[in-house]
């Protein structure tokens, strides 16, 4: 599994990237690396966005690793972040990293912090969920204390209810957690949710 070139969509040329802030944004299961995009025109403009499409074709759309029961293995899960980590360390030198998934993708997200805790300043969950099994970078990731948004509607449906407390304990037992729900509001994002994106990225690229 490899996430190739083409596969990743930028918000600065290559030549004015270096020595920035990146963000690195992961889409849920069947968007594309389009989906959240636009945050780019939100953001500070120092930072650099990169938009990286899941390597799994699904209808349309692609994802990071199967959800159908009978097919799911977490192996696809450890190959999906060995496919960003391995993007990761062919960009070139920035000033600090964050990572933003949606969805499947925030799965994808808080195992790459915990794959790799020092690689990361900070990462956003949008109406996220994780593994809850141990991993080998948690006692790293605890003590480190990395800054974290996990972000979501009280109305989603989406992610069952017990992944969703599971999901919060973990992050408030590894990471410093600002936690923010939104009333009303399903499996999306809405015009509050982008602003507290932001305001929180503002905060932690340096």
């Amino acid at each position: 599994m490899r996430i190739a070139d083409d596969d990743v969509l930028w918000s600065a040329p290559a030549a004015e990237r270096p020595g920035r802030p990146l963000l690195i944004v992961l889409h849920g299961h069947g968007m594309t690396e389009r989906i959240g995009f636009d945050l780019r025109h939100r953001l500070p403009a120092e930072v650099v966005v990169a938009s990286l499409r899941g390597p799994l074709r699904v209808r349309s759309g692609y994802g990071w690793f199967s959800l159908d029961p009978s097919s799911f293995a977490l192996s696809q899960v450890d190959a999906a972040v060995a496919a960003v980590l391995s993007w990761l360390d062919r960009q070139s030198e920035y000033r600090s990293v964050g990572v933003l998934g949606f969805s499947q993708g925030s799965a994808v997200a808080v195992q790459c912090l915990r794959s790799r805790p020092t690689a990361f300043a900070y990462a956003v969950v949008l109406s996220g969920f994780l593994n809850p099994l141990p991993s080998a970078g948690d006692a790293e990731l605890a003590t480190r204390r990395l800054p974290v948004l996990s972000a979501r509607g009280d109305a989603d449906g989406l992610v069952p209810p017990l992944l969703v407390t599971l999901t919060d304990a973990w992050l408030a037992d590894h990471t410093l957690l600002t936690r923010k729900r939104y009333p009303g509001l399903g499996h999306d994002v809405n015009g509050d949710e982008v602003a507290d994106v932001v305001a929180f990225v503002d905060q932690h690229i340096a």
